[in-house]
């Protein structure tokens, strides 16, 4: 069986660990966007290359370049066969209208919103003690989070794909609601 999804939460909502936990549930691959980026760049692909010269001139890498590099990913044979955990793509309506034209035929299990509270996701990234993790860089990361990320939320929802999974909770709690809710999502 092959599991494909994408998983959504605010900063500080526990999507690491809970990637972990799809990945080991479904032996699926778990695809971060700044990974593959880097490893793009380092394998030196033709996106990679791409990529690389954009980023050199200090530049943001566009949507062309991530949704090829998505699309460069998503076909190796990790991703190809037992499927994927997408963290970090799409972040733009255009990518997430992107992936669903690279997938095709393929098309996508679930897009799980791990959704944890604003006041939540605050106190535990002010417990994390980073020195970049003051109130305001906190209220603006999570600001912009919510507003790059909405449109998304809403594109994934006409399509039937939004699940939103409480994120509050035991992290085996969490994962129960998680592993259970995409369950209902299979095929």
């Amino acid at each position: 069986m092959t599991v494909r999804l994408v998983i959504f939460g605010r900063q500080g909502a526990g999507k690491g660990t809970q990637c972990l936990n799809i990945v080991n549930t479904y032996g699926v691959a778990h695809i971060s966007t700044g990974d593959m980026l880097r490893a793009a760049v380092k394998a030196g692909t033709e996106m990679g290359r791409r990529a690389k010269a954009v980023m050199d001139a200090g530049e943001l890498v566009g949507d062309e370049i991530i949704n090829g590099i998505v699309a460069e990913r998503l076909a190796e044979p990790d991703a190809a066969g037992p499927g994927f955990v997408l963290d970090g793509f799409p972040r733009t309506r255009p990518q997430a209208e992107a992936l669903l034209e690279i997938l095709g035929n393929d098309r996508l299990d679930a897009v799980i919103n791990l959704d944890v509270p604003l006041e939540e996701v605050t106190a535990r990234m002010k417990g994390r003690g980073r020195a970049d993790d003051t109130d305001e860089a906190i209220a603006r990361r999570l600001a912009l989070y919510e507003e790059e990320t909405f449109p998304v939320l809403e594109f994934f929802a006409e399509k039937g794909l939004l699940v939103t999974v409480d994120g509050l909770g035991t992290e085996e709690e969490v994962s129960s609601r998680l592993i259970a809710a995409v369950n209902d999502h299979l095929p």
